[in-house]
Parts: structure tokens; sequence; C-alpha cells
């Protein structure tokens, strides 16, 4: 399921590059789409299709990152470095031991 999601994740990106990058710009400096008369569309109408399928990809793209990060276990309660410490302290060694040291005499 994790893997699905992530290629449709990815196709979605790069559908939604593309949509964008044809998408004729405001300024018409870099934009690419449009251009002359005659063609399939008039300009209007090619730019409501452009505007349409960019929101939609957008929107599916949004649904992806979060079933992607729900699956991913991110979700999960964070844990303290505390909660894993011993229940108990550790106990100082005897003095009944005496350290093995040889004696000369």
């Amino acid at each position: 399921m994790m893997t699905f999601l992530l290629v449709v994740h990815i196709l979605l990106a790069l559908a939604l590059i593309g949509v964008i990058l044809v998408q004729r710009s405001e300024g018409g400096a870099l934009g690419m789409g449009g251009g002359g008369g005659g063609g399939f569309m008039t300009a209007r109408g090619q730019a409501n299709l452009l505007t349409r399928t960019t929101a939609i990809l957008a929107t599916l793209f949004i649904c992806t990152s979060i079933a992607l990060a729900i699956l991913s276990g991110g979700h999960s309660k964070p844990r303290s470095i505390l909660d894993a410490a011993p229940a108990t302290a550790p106990s100082a060694p005897a003095e009944s031991q005496k350290p093995a040291v040889p004696l000369s005499q």
C-alpha cells in the first residue's frame, strides 16, 4: 500500500510540475502556452482548464502527502529516553570485597 501511494505521489508531483510549466504566465516572459489564433481551445478556455487541473492535482498531492505521513508511523506517541531506564538504581559494590592486589612482604 505504501509503495503504491508513493508511486502515485511521485506521478502527481511530476504531473503538477508539467501542468504548471505549461500555463501561460501573466508577465509573458516565461510562458510557453497560449500562442496565436486558432488551435484546439481559446486562450481563456485553456487557462480555465489548466487552472482547474492544477487545483485538482494539488488537492490529490496534498491528500497523498497526508496519507503517506499517517502510514509512515509518524503519528505514534513519542518515547522518552527515561522510559528505557532501569527501574532500580545500580547497587554499590559491597565493602567486604577487597581488591585482589598482591601484597609483597
